[in-house]
């Protein structure tokens, strides 16, 4: 039995879809068709039944699905033992980042790290969902804010801060903020729309707690940064996205005589496999990336 056949077949049943197992893969619905058709003469039984809305696994499916995610799992550990051995980081790593993560810090850093490892190609998913390491065909993911408790192991790669900004635009029509109490006069934008703190800390290392209501929220940091370059308002973004836009004049770092409160970075990957070589250099390399910006 193929084992990248089998690989196809738990992608199709992990996701019920033909077209989002090709879309989370990047395999074209053809080539899983056919390593499907290859299962299914092999096995001489129909693996998928198809459904109304989606596909449904056959009896034979499911006794094939427990079987599959050993082997799989088992596959996955030999190779990560042996890169272990060699100690040449080769074939695809797989990361999966929110999207402006993985414009911001992984995507940057990507150039110089494959031409230090040319036997490895990146398959890198931006999307704002947190992934099933567990069950998704997905080797790292970078998580920021605090790890819940969970069976993933957790790399920290470090501290990012979060930096209030305005346009010039806006400043010039409602005033700059002197202290953080003062941003209680503003139009404040927010990830979320759940009561929050904004903490800031001055220079006799005295914590200030700003209790923050939004008018308008915008989950996606990348976005949220058009808005505050049109004058929408205050909002705070992660320092790696910012720095350039100030340096350029676009926006404007408000309250910078205090410390702004920053968020932990981790790479996570699951438990149940070994760190494996191509793993270990991704986070070594984006730990050192993260420390130079």
């Amino acid at each position: 039995m193929n084992s990248d056949d089998l690989g196809s077949f738990l992608r199709i049943a992990e996701t019920m879809s033909l077209s989002a197992a090709s879309r989370a893969t990047g395999t074209p619905k053809s080539s899983l068709s056919r390593a499907l058709f290859r299962l299914e003469r092999e096995i001489g039984a129909k693996l998928f039944e198809r459904g109304p809305h989606a596909l449904r696994l056959t009896e034979a499916g499911r006794i094939l699905l427990i079987h599959a995610r050993r082997v799989m799992d088992d596959l996955n550990e030999a190779t990560a033992a042996l890169d272990g051995v060699t100690g040449q980081p080769r074939g695809v790593l797989k990361i999966s980042a929110a999207t402006t993560f993985a414009i911001g810090l992984v995507a940057p850093m990507l150039p110089h790290f494959l031409r230090d490892y040319p036997d490895l190609r990146v398959h890198l998913e931006a999307e704002n969902r947190v992934v099933d390491l567990a069950r998704e065909d997905v080797d790292v993911a970078i998580r920021i804010g605090a790890m819940p408790d969970s069976d993933l192991i957790a790399s920290k790669l470090g501290r990012i801060e979060l930096w209030p900004c305005a346009s010039p635009s806006y400043l010039a029509e409602r005033g700059m903020p002197q202290t953080p109490q003062d941003l209680a006069n503003h139009e404040l934008l927010g990830w979320t729309d759940q009561p929050s703190i904004w903490r800031f800390t001055d220079t006799s290392k005295c914590e200030h707690r700003v209790s923050v209501n939004v008018r308008s929220v915008i989950p996606e940091p990348a976005v949220l940064q058009v808005v505050l370059e049109s004058g929408g308002g205050v909002g705070r973004l992660p320092a790696f996205l910012a720095s350039p836009l100030i340096v350029q004049g676009r926006l404007v770092r408000l309250l910078s005589d205090y410390e702004a409160e920053a968020v932990e970075v981790h790479a996570v990957y699951a438990a149940h496999r070994s760190l494996s070589s191509k793993v270990r250099v991704f986070i070594d390399a984006l730990r050192v990336h993260l420390g130079a910006i």
